[in-house]
């Protein structure tokens, strides 16, 4: 317990899935938590799930392909809880199409959340984080940031995108000696209401998730705490050695 006492965290995309995983877990482990999502009603919902827990935590909303977003709501976590020292960049979107298929619309649409999005978090951070001393930023990529799928043209480009960012940003904050540290996670296909949309839009839903599953050594789909124990590791002063790292929890998937 107590993993992350003391600690002030934000936590974007925070009203469902892994996003609420990591937060919720965050507060349990002592961190003081600013939900964030453009979803009012999921993401106050997950504010109030840590509240009545016993955690400190409260909800803004945060559309984070916007500047003025960003600001507010670094801003407001600052106001109520004095500093900033973990963010979570979790947002995200997933769009299905080939590289023929793929509007520059969609494209466009998809980078402002997936990767303009967490650019936009780790620059405000990091301005954030050197008045408080240091801190963690964990950007959520994916194992399609990994390899590549025939069908994920755009989510691959954005995820790769997050990988190489996130190396870039640790070398920029370890060598300025700013005590930053920013890593990415990769996880596999985990059951969450993004997969669950993603699948139902295929013909045979039940038959996609179990092919789906079955992509994983382990025979099965991951659950948001996998990954936000991972996280947690990263916001941790476990991890303080690890800069620039890729945790992947994907199951054995990127293995074979």
């Amino acid at each position: 317990m107590n993993r992350v006492a003391g600690k002030v965290a934000l936590v974007t995309g925070a009203g469902l899935g892994i996003g609420r995983a990591c937060a919720r877990l965050l507060a349990r482990e002592g961190a003081k938590v600013t939900v964030t999502d453009v979803k009012e009603e999921e993401g106050r919902a997950a504010a109030d799930e840590i509240v009545e827990a016993g955690g400190e935590a409260m909800y803004v909303r945060l559309d984070v392909s916007r500047e003025a977003d960003w600001d507010a709501a670094i801003d407001a976590a600052e106001r109520r809880f004095g500093r900033l020292d973990i963010l979570v960049n979790n947002a995200g979107v997933a769009l299905g199409g080939s590289v023929e298929e793929t509007s520059l619309a969609q494209w466009r649409a998809l980078m402002a959340v997936n990767l303009d999005g967490v650019f936009l978090g780790a620059q405000r951070a990091i301005a954030a984080m050197k008045q408080s001393g240091g801190g963690s930023i964990i950007n959520i990529s994916s194992i399609e940031g990994l390899i590549g799928d025939p069908n994920l043209a755009a989510y691959n480009a954005s995820k790769g995108g997050v990988r190489i960012f996130t190396k870039s940003a640790a070398l920029h904050c370890a060598k300025a000696g700013y005590k930053i540290r920013v890593n990415s996670v990769h996880p596999g296909y985990i059951w969450t209401p993004m997969v669950e949309a993603y699948l139902a839009t295929q013909p045979d839903p039940a038959a996609a998730k179990a092919y789906v599953a079955g992509l994983h050594p382990v025979g099965h789909l991951g659950e948001p705490d996998d990954i936000a124990y991972g996280v947690l590791y990263l916001a941790s002063d476990e991890s303080k050695f690890v800069t620039g790292a890729e945790l992947i929890i994907d199951g054995g998937y990127t293995a074979q």
